[in-house]
């Protein structure tokens, strides 16, 4: 069973929200960082990423780079940019994406069930990356970046949710730059949030869904103040948990996670074609081709898009061979086009779906030779995985929605009171 708690979140003032709300650090590369906050200053960007207050050309790992974050964090905080609930709260977080709405429930979560594998992860983490939250985290001593989970939809959760959007107001209301609208909703009242705590005890699993690194590194911070803290304090340290948003599977969509290759490893285009319609049925298409169905792929090469279509001798059954993704690795990428680890290779690059199928003719025409269209990993598909204790391919799923970032922070300082 999941521990999951409220929390005292650190929140934009109402007035202020909507500019200090923004797109996770790790979905902007530096100069597009640089650009983001040039335009917004108020940008949560600039604590997420706070090398954009120096040179381009200065170490964005450096410790001066993190105390900067910490003293643009806390100034803001004294400054009354962002206020604290006076007591411990969940609160509602709804986002609308071209007319699908996603709710989710922003709690703390325990690194604990982490390390017990009750909420389960689906995908491995890189040391670097998990290196720069760790010492962002560590040094900010608050967790700015909420992990997104998902568990199996809870009747009695849904409806006190649904009846909190229908009966309260929003504390926030607002629709970002990517057209993503928000709204937040605040539950103060004990006997609601000790309902939600105990219903979540009745929840066996938990997974995430997105952000392994950041809830990696939130959890090895946790741990390494519990052993700085063992014999000095009495009860759980706040940094015993994280800040998540945890959301029913029943309201969430993965997005295809396209591929492009930049080169066809010596091949010509007609030995390429005819070493795929091994294990492939090839058909060419007059336009774009947006798979409609699991074991189908669409390739564009030389300015034309062909439908694949797995045949049946090389669809796996397992939870992992048996994903798309792992399929297109196993059968073309690694053995014909020689991307033998695709995290590593430089010649392989992926293009989240929300770019559409446009960004890969685009990729094409400017430095990749081929791409390659895919179904989407379905959220069972990493149930499946995770309740196996497996772990999924790179770049197996994009999730829309991004949670935002800056409208919730967890202070890890001290222990629960």
């Amino acid at each position: 069973m999941a521990e999951i708690r409220p929390f005292r979140a650190f929140r934009p003032t109402p007035e202020k929200a909507s500019t200090v709300a923004s797109l996770p650090y790790d979905v902007f590369n530096r100069a597009e960082a640089y650009d983001r906050v040039k335009e917004n200053p108020e940008s949560f960007l600039a604590i997420d990423r706070p090398e954009t207050q120096f040179p381009a050309d200065f170490d964005m790992y450096s410790q001066e780079a993190y105390d900067k974050a910490h003293d643009m964090l806390w100034d803001q905080i004294e400054k009354g940019v962002f206020i604290q609930d006076e007591k411990p709260c969940f609160y509602i977080y709804e986002q609308t994406m071209n007319g699908r709405v996603q709710t989710g429930i922003v709690a703390c979560a325990s690194i604990d069930d982490y390390l017990n594998n009750v909420i389960k992860k689906h995908e491995n983490t890189r040391e670097d990356k998990e290196q720069d939250r760790i010492n962002h985290v560590y040094t900010c001593q608050a967790q700015t970046g909420p992990i997104f989970l998902c568990y199996r939809e809870n009747r009695l959760l849904s409806e006190l949710v649904d009846r909190v959007k229908e009966l309260d107001q929003p504390v926030y209301d607002f629709t970002d730059e990517e057209g993503v609208r928000s709204r937040v909703f605040v539950i103060e009242d004990l006997e609601e949030t000790e309902t939600i705590s105990r219903i979540f005890t009745s929840i066996k699993d938990i997974y995430i869904a997105d952000g392994h690194h950041r809830c990696a590194s939130a959890v090895k911070v946790g741990l390494k103040l519990r052993e700085e803290n063992q014999g000095k304090v009495r009860g759980k340290l706040k940094s015993d948990f994280f800040l998540s948003v945890l959301f029913p599977d029943s309201e969430l969509m993965i997005m295809d996670y396209n591929r492009v290759v930049k080169d066809l490893n010596g091949l010509t285009t007609d030995e390429f074609l005819d070493k795929l319609s091994e294990k492939f049925d090839v058909k060419d298409e007059a336009d774009k081709v947006k798979p409609s169905q699991k074991g189908e792929y669409g390739l564009f090469l030389e300015d034309k898009w062909y439908r694949l279509s797995a045949k049946p001798e090389i669809l796996k059954d397992d939870a992992v061979e048996g994903l798309d993704v792992s399929i297109l690795q196993n059968e073309v990428l690694s053995p014909i086009l020689g991307i033998g680890d695709p995290r590593t290779d430089k010649r392989i690059d992926f293009v989240g779906g929300i770019r559409g199928l446009q960004e890969l003719e685009d990729r094409c025409h400017k430095d990749m030779k081929l791409a390659f269209s895919m179904y989407p990993t379905s959220i069972g598909e990493l149930f499946r995985v995770a309740d196996e204790e497996k772990l999924m391919p790179p770049k197996s799923t994009w999730f829309e929605p991004k949670l935002l970032s800056g409208l919730f922070i967890h202070d890890i300082r001290g222990t629960i009171s």
